[in-house]
């Protein structure tokens, strides 16, 4: 059965990124359809898989990480406007019945993404 996780890691505080609101979306030619709101734990991963089963389907996602919000929450002072506020990772899905991790590592002023396992 195919799912969707993410995991979030605040790399100028080395520690998880938890309370991190996201944003999940599936995109078309003509539509961008939101699917769901998620928080991160305090690991920075979500207590449940984003996507699974058939709600998992071969098509464009994107999920929008609301950094500008998660740094505010955590103190930091960051100039205005921040040099990141919403962090959006598009991807395809290929084959419904995988495993799709989209990690992210977070900084104010950057971030990397990657396939994960």
């Amino acid at each position: 059965m195919g799912r969707l996780t993410t995991h979030v890691l605040d790399t100028a505080r080395g520690r998880p990124a938890a309370g991190l609101r996201i944003g999940l979306y599936r995109l078309s030619v003509d539509s961008r359809d939101h699917l769901l709101d998620a928080v991160t734990n305090e690991d920075g991963r979500c207590d449940a898989p984003l996507l699974e089963g058939a709600a998992l389907r071969r098509g464009v996602y994107e999920l929008v990480f609301h950094a500008g919000a998660y740094f505010d929450a955590a103190g930091l002072a960051l100039p205005s406007p921040k040099f990141l506020s919403d962090v959006p990772v598009r991807f395809g899905v290929d084959d419904p019945d995988a495993h799709y991790h989209v990690p992210l590592l977070l900084s104010p002023y950057g971030y990397s993404t990657y396939r994960g396992s």
